[in-house]
């Protein structure tokens, strides 16, 4: 089972780690917070306790703050 990710320049298939694998455990095995990133799952905006499904397409987008 795995998952396409896609990351600035990543754009690579990944393992499913467990079945209940989530957004957050993908950005903690990442080392990326959610405070700065967005979520895409399939091309739809998600939660970070969203599971990840075989065959998803997760899209990770950066927000960038300024004043």
């Amino acid at each position: 089972m795995s998952f396409n990710l896609k990351f600035k320049d990543i754009d690579e298939i990944r393992e499913l780690k467990d079945e209940n694998y989530t957004i957050n455990d993908l950005l903690n095995d990442l080392d990326l917070s959610a405070q700065t990133i967005v979520a895409k799952q399939n091309g739809d905006l998600t939660f970070e306790e969203s599971v990840i499904n075989d065959g998803d397409e997760i899209k990770l987008v950066q927000i960038i703050y300024g004043g």
